[in-house]
């Protein structure tokens, strides 16, 4: 149509003609009206008398469709850019739960249910239903038990030893060299440099203090916190370049190997367990609670390596009260009675020496390992997303040495220095190749 008035005007003549053909009125008709009975019609009669000039007039019925159909479709549309403006909005500021919510979440029994789940754990299986109970954990949870150093479901007692099942050898390799690695199977939540004031986030845009999470500033065995949490502050091991602090957040998921081993080589000095609460860890949780790994029992293994400052944390959850490490015998978690503005402090005054890829500790059932290390400013991840799956003995971040560095600038500055000369020894040879052209 060349304009909307012809288009107007075209839809109004079908509709007079529809309305000619039920009426009975064309060319040469002649109206016609019957008497009025003066009774009631039968409401079938009326009903089908209905339908029947709905269907002989369907186009008032299919443009209503059509207007149905265009109104639903751009609502679809609009929820559709609200969902992705929510989804972005929610990764660059994620929404945390309200005081009146974390303080409802905390006053649950969690710590009397995950002492329970230990007693559960404990209990003996009967050989008749250990099969069918552990294949449905390892069905639930998707555990791999080509990896385990025992796959026969039958020779574990109770749900504690499957949970806290070994590897083969050999199964997970850890990378030698001067690389931080994975201490454990599970995922990559956040990682990166320390904030200033002392900030660490346990996922982007939540954070909480480091003086909370690892207690009062000053250490009585040596390893002062405080200057570390400067940025660019030299460490005393490593004087040719200034360091930071750096943090790394793996989450083990119920399904993963439930171990944690050392990331790199490095000498224990302090452990430091603070009892607290028992909130879920899950990402979902995570994001939700400011603080969460604050308020979390926990126990922090604080040390120095070849960079400075280094610690490794293991933080306990819902159903993980219980944390067990190798050169720790005496520790134990998840009490019955706990103080609040409290921790138990074991000091090691000759220090205890941990090679990279060592037996640490494991969890009963899956948690949360944060690592805090002081290393160079040009230390850096390996990881490319969160959420990255990563396995033990992996590399996770490494630093160039001050070799490596002089080495490149040196590659570089000979690169530099050989097409400068390449650039001027061109017009040497084209001037020779004319001289000898003028010659002949």
């Amino acid at each position: 149509f060349t304009s909307t008035r012809e288009f107007l005007g075209l839809l109004a003549a079908m509709f007079c003609a529809m309305a000619r053909r039920r009426a009975g009125v064309g060319l040469g008709s002649v109206i016609v009206r019957r008497c009025h009975g003066g009774g009631g019609q039968d409401s079938k009669n009326i009903f089908s008398k209905y339908i029947t000039r709905v269907m002989d007039n369907p186009l008032p019925l299919g443009v209503g469709a059509l207007v149905v159909g265009i109104l639903q479709l751009r609502r679809i549309s609009e929820r559709e850019k609200r969902k992705e403006l929510a989804n972005e909005t929610e990764e660059a500021e994620p929404k945390l739960a309200d005081p009146w919510q974390v303080t409802c979440y905390k006053s649950l029994p969690l710590r009397h249910v995950s002492r329970l789940w230990g007693a559960v754990n404990d209990i003996h299986l009967p050989t008749t239903v250990r099969r069918w109970v552990l294949g449905a954990y390892v069905r639930s949870f998707g555990c791999d038990l080509t990896e385990a150093e025992n796959s026969d479901l039958d020779s574990y007692e109770n749900l504690g030893q499957f949970f806290r099942r070994r590897l083969k050898d050999g199964v997970r390799v850890v990378q030698e060299g001067e690389c931080l690695v994975s201490p454990c199977d599970g995922k990559v939540l956040h990682w990166g440099q320390v904030g200033n004031g002392g900030l660490v986030e346990q996922v982007k845009g939540v954070s909480y203090k480091l003086e909370h999470f690892l207690g009062q500033s000053k250490d009585p065995t040596g390893v002062a916190l405080e200057p570390v949490t400067a940025a660019e502050q030299p460490s005393a091991d490593n004087d040719l370049l200034p360091t930071c602090l750096y943090q790394c957040v793996l989450y083990l998921a119920p399904g993963d190997y439930h171990c944690f081993h050392s990331p790199a080589d490095w000498q224990v000095t302090t452990r430091r367990h603070f009892p607290g609460e028992l909130l879920s860890v899950s990402p979902g949780i995570v994001k939700r609670v400011q603080g969460l790994f604050s308020l979390n029992e926990r126990v922090a293994y604080l040390g120095r390596w070849k960079h400075g400052f280094f610690s490794m944390t293991a933080v306990g959850a819902t159903n993980v009260g219980s944390v067990k490490v190798d050169l720790d015998p005496t520790l134990t978690t998840n009490t019955r009675r706990w103080e609040l503005d409290t921790f138990h402090q074991q000091v090691w005054e000759d220090g205890v020496e941990v090679k990279k890829g060592e037996y640490f500790g494991e969890f009963n059932l899956g948690s949360t390992i944060v690592l805090i290390f002081e290393a160079p400013e040009n230390f850096k991840f390996d990881f490319k997303m969160g959420g990255e799956v990563v396995k033990m003995g992996r590399s996770i971040g490494e630093h160039e040495s001050v070799e490596e560095e002089i080495k490149d600038l040196e590659e570089t500055s000979t690169g530099q220095h050989q097409s400068v000369i390449e650039e001027i020894e061109a017009p040497e040879q084209s001037d020779s190749l004319q001289s000898v052209a003028i010659t002949e």
